[in-house]
């Protein structure tokens, strides 16, 4: 087991980050289309942000440095592509759990479903709701072990940008020497 672990390498959580995070899209489609639960928009960000982190990660997986080359700033770019993507997650998870610790009387009033919003709204206007969020937003619809999913998806967003922070000083470390 020892071994298994020693031979693992950044390019290994490169893949592991992206098929995390592909499976967490997965999660998403099932809980919308299987288990009939409607996304907000703040949820819609994050699926974004989720999306992004994954890409970031892929593109990281494949802009690897071959034996003994210093990183790339393609790697690079990759790294900071998925970092600032998490970080985005983050921001519209915790922005999520705030909306939902609101009294229901300081809740924003409720939006039409994300699809209509999709298909009438500017794209400006869209992105202003995502942004912001309404009271689908602050609605509690699912929990696991007593914590909503935004709460979830804002501790796997942290893993993200944690591990893209860790690899890209691993990277730049390598090359000073």
């Amino acid at each position: 087991m020892k071994s298994l672990i020693q031979s693992l390498s950044l390019h290994h959580g490169y893949l592991a980050g992206f098929l995390s995070c592909a499976g967490l899209l997965g999660a998403a489609y099932y809980f919308e289309y299987v288990l009939f639960l409607e996304p907000c928009p703040l949820c819609m960000l994050q699926r974004l942000a989720t999306l992004f982190v994954g890409i970031g990660f892929l593109a990281a997986f494949f802009s690897r440095p071959r034996q003994g080359n210093p990183a790339s700033w393609g790697l690079k770019l990759a790294l900071l592509f998925t970092l600032a993507s998490a970080l985005l997650g983050v921001w519209a998870a915790d922005h999520q759990l705030w909306l939902q610790s609101l009294p229901k009387e300081e809740v924003p009033a409720c939006g039409p479903s994300f699809d209509y919003m999709l298909e009438t709204l500017p794209l400006t206007e869209l992105l202003k709701v995502m942004l912001h969020g309404d009271g689908n937003c602050a609605e509690i619809t699912w929990t696991f072990l007593g914590k909503s999913m935004p709460w979830w998806t804002l501790l796997c967003f942290l893993g993200y940008a944690s591990a893209a922070t860790f690899a890209l000083v691993k990277v730049s470390v390598k090359r000073a020497h």
